[in-house]
């Protein structure tokens, strides 16, 4: 009954996700194309690392908003009771959705981030306090190893702990996306886990900008 108003929704959601802030912020202000440069990857980390903290935190702000965005879209429907499992279950659609845009942006040539601070979003929409002890985790761990990569996983890790020990949620599938996500965390940082085993991986120069 209300099939077409949620595949609008989740459409939206996708093409949200598919904004690419790192590419449009790095050619319309930096002249460069981030995907060109650095890891390939067009997210906040990568932009961080190609054209410095002057345009990674609007990315990761940009990234993370368009995240929360997506999953907040479940307010247009009138059909769904907040807390139920029907609810958080859309939630998630609209989550997933979005990170799929994010990873697949339909307007660069399908060629995204990894997704660390969409989810981000997705996770501050569906669970805040389990999101902001998530962040403050990986802060920490981005200052004290400076690896943007290893923090996000160490936090991705952290996040199932705090939802499952912490906060000692019932709701199945917030369970089950909490470990779904540390197991994409991990697909999706395969070559950084390689650089790190290497030693090669590169650190964030939170100072200035570095250079090409």
């Amino acid at each position: 009954m209300h099939l077409g108003l949620n595949t609008l929704l989740i459409v939206i959601a996708y093409i949200l996700g598919s904004i690419p802030s790192a590419v449009w912020i790095g050619k319309m202000f930096f002249g460069k194309d981030v995907r060109e440069h650095g890891s390939g990857n067009a997210g906040a980390t990568n932009t961080f690392r190609v054209l410095g903290p002057k345009a990674g935190f609007p990315v990761f702000a940009i990234d993370v908003f368009k995240g929360w965005l997506s999953v907040k879209l479940i307010y247009f429907t009138y059909y769904y009771i907040p807390e139920t499992g029907d609810y958080i279950n859309f939630q998630f659609l609209l989550g997933a959705a979005a990170l799929i845009g994010h990873i697949f942006p339909v307007f660069a040539q399908f060629k995204g981030g990894k997704g660390v601070a969409s989810l981000l979003g997705i996770v501050l929409a569906i669970h805040p306090w389990a999101a902001l002890a998530t962040f403050g985790i990986w802060f920490i761990c981005l200052l004290i190893t400076r690896f943007v990569s290893l923090s996000s996983m160490i936090a991705a890790f952290s996040f199932p702990v705090l939802i499952i020990v912490v906060f000692e949620t019932k709701t199945p599938s917030l369970i089950i996306f909490s470990l779904v996500l540390f197991a994409l965390l991990l697909f999706t940082h395969q070559k950084n886990i390689e650089r790190l085993i290497k030693r090669e991986e590169n650190k964030v120069n939170f100072r200035k900008k570095n250079k090409q």
